[in-house]
């Protein structure tokens, strides 16, 4: 089944937590701590693979998380670092990730093979107590909790990576001819949409190697949502040239160059872009009409279509087959290697606190990545983690901040999912 829009969620691997750990040996009265950090928690990336042509597989699991940081031991040992994931998807994703407020942030375009995005960072290891050592604090018996995984909802969008796009309305023979000139097997038959998805096929010429890709959809209205929509209009941007096949098989030239304009408007109206591109006006099924009348049709759309060259064709007879396929085959080697129509990434520059304070009621809440992770990573067992979580509160001067907000003893402060209680 081919889907090209899914919804996964991916979640990178926890930080390891340091440990607390004192040497102990024969003959050495004062060992010193020992404790090693946590390991890293591995991050998630996803990488593009020319083998796979649809996120079918991504409605079967949608729900991906990479492996945590082992934790620290005694005698410096470090924890192991996590294992990284890599996801695999289509040649032509795009990747979106959603904010807080469902909002769609563009994050990359994977149009090479094997390129990759890295889409959640692993939580770093905890430090363990031999990092905690100074001068002053010879026998520390602190260590940090491991950075908490980041957990990311992904919208994953493909767009096809094709030499050549087959476009037209609904029963003008699309299948038909893809089948033809490509060992493709597309599903064929006389009603509207009897394609739902896109089609791939390799066009072989010689020594040459084309991707051909039938795209359905197309009818009056469908960038509005009509038919089947916008669904596989995004397809056509990353085509290097199309082929506009028509029928002409009610012979009327009025009918017929109004199907023409109809789709393309929907191209003009969906990207300005789309009518950029190299594109052959190909008049099929002139098997079922005479031969005055299909050269009568030739000689209109010449005159009025200077800009693209026009041919006719039966798909279902193969004829003129041929003379088509040396035209594209033309027309691809005369295209220079232009970058597809990319997703552009729109830089934002904002100016954001380490820090904000809400008040809800008579409860005081403090957000910020920094200072929600510096709760996760802190061991309130300790009570030597529990001073350093109140010295580094005060040298953030968030209690200069509460006081400003008008914070008095016994109110509530929650960070992240702990509460505390406001004392002087």
């Amino acid at each position: 089944m081919f889907v090209d829009v899914v919804k996964i969620y991916v979640e990178s691997g926890k930080g390891g937590n340091g440990c607390v750990s004192f040497r102990r040996e024969k003959f050495v009265p004062y060992g010193g701590p020992d404790g090693g950090r946590g390991g890293k928690g591995g991050d998630v990336y996803l990488r593009a693979n020319p083998n796979i042509t649809t996120l079918y597989d991504f409605t079967l699991r949608p729900h991906f998380k990479a492996e945590d940081g082992e934790h620290g031991k005694g005698k410096n040992m470090y924890g192991k670092d996590g294992r990284d994931l890599y996801i695999d998807v289509p040649c032509g994703t795009v990747v979106y990730k959603l904010d807080e407020n469902k909002n769609k942030i563009f994050l990359a375009d994977l149009t090479k093979p094997y390129e990759v995005v890295l889409v959640a960072k692993g939580g770093r290891g905890g430090r363990g107590n031999a990092d905690f050592k100074s001068s002053t604090n010879r026998a520390p018996r602190i260590a940090e909790l491991g950075q908490p995984s980041e957990k990311v909802t992904l919208i994953l969008e493909l767009k096809l990576i094709a030499d050549v796009g087959i476009i037209g309305l609904p029963n003008a023979g699309k299948s038909t001819l893809l089948s033809v000139i490509t060992a493709a097997k597309p599903k064929i038959a006389d009603y509207p949409f009897t394609t739902l998805s896109p089609n791939l096929g390799t066009l072989v010429y010689h020594d040459k190697k084309l991707v051909v890709a039938d795209i359905p959809g197309l009818i009056e209205d469908a960038h509005k949502g009509k038919g089947l929509g916008t669904d596989f209009l995004r397809h056509i941007e990353r085509t290097r040239m199309l082929v506009h096949l028509i029928d002409i098989s009610c012979g009327d030239f009025e009918k017929i160059y109004k199907n023409y304009q109809i789709v393309i408007n929907e191209l003009k109206s969906y990207s300005e872009k789309l009518i950029k591109k190299p594109m052959i006006v190909v008049l099929n099924k002139i098997d079922t009409i005479s031969l005055e009348t299909k050269n009568t049709l030739i000689k209109k759309f010449k005159l009025k279509l200077k800009k693209y060259p026009v041919l006719a064709i039966s798909a279902f007879k193969k004829e003129g087959i041929n003379e088509l396929v040396k035209k594209i085959v033309q027309i691809i080697e005369d295209i220079k290697d232009v970058e597809p129509i990319l997703e552009k990434k729109q830089e934002i520059i904002e100016y954001k606190e380490d820090f904000k304070i809400e008040k809800i009621d008579n409860k005081f809440i403090i957000k910020g990545k920094k200072i929600e992770d510096l709760v996760k990573m802190t061991d309130f067992s300790s009570k030597e983690s529990i001073e350093r979580f109140h010295s580094i509160l005060k040298k953030l001067k968030i209690e200069k901040k509460l006081k400003e907000k008008g914070i008095k003893v016994g109110d509530k402060v929650l960070i992240s999912d702990v509460e505390f209680e406001f004392i002087e």
